[in-house]
This record gives structure tokens, C-alpha cells and sequence, in this order.
């Protein structure tokens, strides 16, 4: 692995000693693209930053942006904790404090490298081992003092999937759980790493690594609640609830699905953790359940609308979605109206896609299967969005039909338009 040296600005020079740290050492070492670039520098006060035209961003501690490539300078700094969470820390930022010390406050050894002007590794904690070992490990116990770090994390074990947690870390993950640091987290950091770690290639890893140090248990309860949780094996036949679930987020990743679908994904069935025992494996009515789930999960963590609305779709609607190639027109046309799918049909194809996802998330041969019932309702859509309403409403009103008459008369257009369109 070899990174490439990074490039100066000869036109603007930087105060003291600067260090590309962090992501893009990482990545240019893995030898994948790097997008963005972050510096140190060390040696260097704010009023030198100031003067050499740096322009100040941030309020917490000093960090600068280039004037011309507009990438991120921070001074080297150190952290010390002084309260719970996340923002209890007082940072200290000096022209005394080295390259060392500013990489030793970092979360992991993969993200605790700098690379010099000369393109050199500096690499105090095995962060290039840990590379090539494949490992996420923890550069010092300060990892402790920021339970951020947990959702970081496990969204680097999504986007790095075939990479293992160091025994040490996992216990020392489970020791800040068991020591509530988890409950000190606010919505908004939760979200955003979710958020973020659903988005990798391998999100069930972001969950399962949550889930193995307890920390899903508080952040995420009804999620958590999933496994251990049995379905019926003719639907099902990898039975657990849990597995299902992360079978369904890799067959979202595997579609390619944005944000809400996957967050929809994730949402769908968590009323089966509370069907009541006595039914068990079957799962009557956990549709209700999961939306009711669902609206709570994303007041308690403010979930941006979009995500939110199309869980609780999803969550309401996948099961009648499953059997819809049973629908005749008239439930078919009853289906797209609950989904809202006349007025928002790029929403509703959001929907069957998600739907997709839940169909392929299984065991056996399901993820092999065609899901004829995504192409089905979108001709079924197409056809009674074809239907001119307001035609239909011009002739009703010109025979002295009344409002009423209005609705009724769009509703047979569409069954007919949706019957003459697909076969039910």
C-alpha cells in the first residue's frame, strides 16, 4: 500500500508544519479514491493561521480553511474529559502540542496516520498493520470518553465489511455501554451515524457490532428486539426476525436503495417483536404494530419526514404489496390509494422497492426470485394515472351529477383502465 504525497499550494504558505491526517491517509493506503483532504498543523498559533490568510470556521477549537483549496487546517490539538457524552471534553490547542499528541485523541488506529509534505507514513499506533490485518481497533482508552465513537465504529465495520473488531475494543465498547455512556447520546449524532452507516455497503455490520457491544439495545430497542424471534420457516427460511432483518438491508444495499428505502427496510417489521406469544410464529396483524413502532422510533430520534412517512407505508402496506398478484382491479386501485401513489408515484416506486428489498431478505431461494409484483403495480399506476379526472368530472357536472358522482365515476374509469392494462 502506498499513499500518494500530498500536494502544497506553493502560493500560500502554511504556518508551522502541515500533515494530511485521518480518512485520506487511510484510504490512499487502501488504495481507494480520496475525495477530501484534512490537515494538521503543527507549530502554529490562530494569529499566524489568521495572517497567512487562513479563514476561521467552527467555534470548539481552531480550524481553518485554505483560501484556495478550501480544505480543512486544524491546529494540533489534545482533549481532555471533563463531563458525560460527547461534549463534555475541554480542548487544548498549542503550538507545543505535536503530531503524536494530536493523533493519539483519534478513534482508530486506521484514521491515527498522517502523511508529511514528502509523502511519508507517520504511524505511531499500527494503523498500517491493522490495514493489512484487517482490524478496527482503538488507538487509547480516551476512546472511552466519547460514546460517539461506537456508532464510528460500527459505521466503518459497514463500510469496511470483511474487517473484525480487536477483542479489546469490543470489550471495551461493552464496558461504556454497561457504564451508561450509550444514554448520553442526543438524537441528532445518532441519526446522523445511522444515517450514514445504513448507507455502506454492508449495513447489517453497522448493526450487528451495535448490537454485540448492547449498544443497540439502548439506542435502538425495537430493533434490538428482533432476534430471537421466530417466523414461519415456508415464509421465512432463515426463521429469526433479526436475521430477516439483515438479510433485508444487504438486499437494500445490493438494490442500490437511498436513504428512506433503507431506513424503511429497517422500520417494516418490528411489530413482530411484540406479537403476543400465544400466535407465535405467525405474525397477525404486526403491520399495525410495526407503523405505531415506527412513529415512535422517528419522533425519538427526529427522522427527516421523507424517511419517516415511508417507513410507516412500508411498515403498513408491504404485507398487502406481497399478495398483490391476487388483487383484482378494484383492490389493486384500493392499494394505490392508500399508498398515496397517484399523487406521489415516485414515492410509490420507493415503496415497491423496499418491498423488494423485504421479499429478497430471506433464506433459501427467495433472493434468487423474480418480484413480479414491483412491475405489476406500476403498470397498474399507469394505467390509472392515464385516466383524464378531470374530463370525466366536466361530463359528470354537465349531466347535473353531483360531487359526489364525481369520485365514483373516476373510480370505475380507473378499475376499468387498470383492468384493460394487466391481467387480473
Amino acid at each position: 500500500m502506498q499513499a500518494e504525497t500530498p500536494a502544497a499550494d506553493a502560493g500560500i504558505p502554511v504556518p508551522g508544519a502541515a500533515y494530511v491526517v485521518g480518512g485520506a491517509v487511510r484510504d490512499a493506503l487502501l488504495g481507494l479514491p480520496v475525495h477530501d483532504r484534512d490537515w494538521v498543523v503543527v507549530g502554529a498559533t490562530p494569529q499566524q493561521m489568521l495572517d497567512a490568510g487562513f479563514q476561521p470556521v467552527g467555534r470548539d477549537f481552531p480550524v481553518f480553511l485554505h483560501p484556495r483549496t478550501h480544505e480543512e487546517y486544524a491546529l494540533a490539538r489534545t482533549e481532555r474529559k471533563t463531563g458525560p457524552g460527547y461534549r463534555g471534553f475541554v480542548v487544548q490547542a498549542a503550538p507545543g502540542v505535536s503530531l503524536e499528541d494530536d493523533l493519539l485523541r483519534r478513534d482508530l488506529t486506521i484514521n491515527a496516520m498522517a502523511q508529511d509534505a514528502r509523502g511519508g507514513i507517520v504511524d505511531p499506533h499500527g494503523g498500517r498493520a491493522d490495514l493489512r490485518d484487517k482490524v478496527l481497533r482503538h488507538v487509547s482508552p480516551a476512546f472511552a470518553e466519547d460514546p460517539v465513537r461506537i456508532l464510528r465504529l460500527a459505521r466503518f465495520a459497514a463500510r469496511f465489511g470483511d474487517f473484525t473488531v480487536a477483542p479489546e475494543t469490543r470489550e471495551l465498547m461493552r464496558a461504556m455501554v454497561r457504564a451508561g455512556e450509550a444514554d448520553a447520546l442526543v438524537p441528532e449524532r445518532v441519526w446522523q451515524e445511522l444515517a450514514r452507516g445504513m448507507m455502506e455497503p454492508s449495513p447489517r455490520r453497522l448493526f450487528e457490532v451495535l448490537r454485540d457491544c448492547g449498544a443497540l439495545a439502548r439506542i435502538l430497542p425495537e430493533v434490538d428486539a428482533l432476534w430471537g424471534v421466530p417466523q414461519r420457516a415456508d415464509y421465512h427460511p432463515e426463521v429469526d426476525c433479526g436475521e430477516h432483518q439483515m438479510l433485508v438491508m444487504q438486499a437494500a444495499a445490493a438494490l442500490d436503495a437511498d436513504l428512506p428505502v433503507r431506513w424503511a427496510c429497517l422500520m417494516h417489521d418490528l411489530g413482530k417483536a411484540a406479537t403476543p406469544a400465544e400466535i407465535l410464529p405467525r405474525h397477525i396483524g404486526h403491520e399495525a404494530r410495526s407503523v405505531a413502532l415506527a412513529r415512535g422510533v422517528a419522533q425519538r430520534l427526529r427522522v427527516p419526514g421523507e424517511c419517516a412517512e415511508l417507513a410507516e407505508t412500508v411498515a403498513a402496506e408491504h404485507g398487502n404489496i406481497h399478495k398483490s398478484l391476487g388483487f383484482g382491479a378494484a383492490a389493486l386501485l384500493r392499494l394505490l390509494q392508500r399508498c398515496d401513489a397517484l399523487r406521489r408515484p415516485r414515492r410509490f416506486a420507493s415503496v415497491l422497492l423496499a418491498c423488494e428489498a423485504d421479499h429478497r431478505g430471506r433464506g433459501g431461494d427467495f433472493p434468487r426470485q423474480p418480484y413480479p409484483q414491483r412491475e405489476r403495480l406500476l403498470a397498474a399506476l399507469d394505467a390509472a394515472s392515464a385516466v383524464d379526472a378531470g374530463a370525466i368530472a366536466q361530463g359528470v357536472v354537465a349531466a347535473g351529477g353531483k360531487p359526489v358522482a364525481i369520485a365514483q365515476a373516476v373510480a370505475v374509469a380507473r378499475e376499468r383502465a387498470i383492468a384493460q392494462a394487466i391481467p387480473v
